[in-house]
């Protein structure tokens, strides 16, 4: 009895506290789904969703089926974490679209994180209000 063997590539994308692990297959049928459900559904605004496939887009990659595992942060955040995945995972299905994935500014991890609060102190920076007397 054979099996179909789906041979996948997958990529990790980070921005601030989310994390998407994403696999991209070639398929006959583009579909695209996020945390077990479709990509309409899980970012429901048109620019979420172009923020999540804007590498798809700039690279012109052909007919993907893409399956993504995202957690943490914000939908903004993660929608950025899931292009950042593909845009890796693009790279590393065909080197010749990088130039193009790279100029986008698609490749950079965006570090920014929330400052920890520290001791003494009301936010990360904020202090309580000095008085002389």
């Amino acid at each position: 009895m054979a099996t179909k063997v789906h041979k996948y590539i997958e990529a990790v994308g980070r921005r601030k506290t989310a994390t998407a692990r994403v696999r991209i297959t070639e398929a006959t049928k583009p579909t695209f789904v996020v945390n077990g459900r479709e990509i309409e559904k899980y970012f429901p605004t048109l620019e979420l969703q172009r923020a999540a496939t804007g590498a798809m887009d700039v690279s012109e990659a052909g007919k993907l089926e893409v399956s993504v595992k995202v957690v943490g942060g914000g939908i903004h955040s993660q929608a950025e974490a899931v292009r950042h995945g593909i845009a890796r995972a693009l790279v590393e299905m065909d080197i010749e679209k990088k130039p193009v994935i790279k100029k986008a500014g698609f490749l950079k991890r965006d570090p920014r994180m929330k400052e920890r609060r520290k001791f003494g102190l009301k936010k990360a920076r904020k202090a309580p209000q000095w008085s002389k007397r």
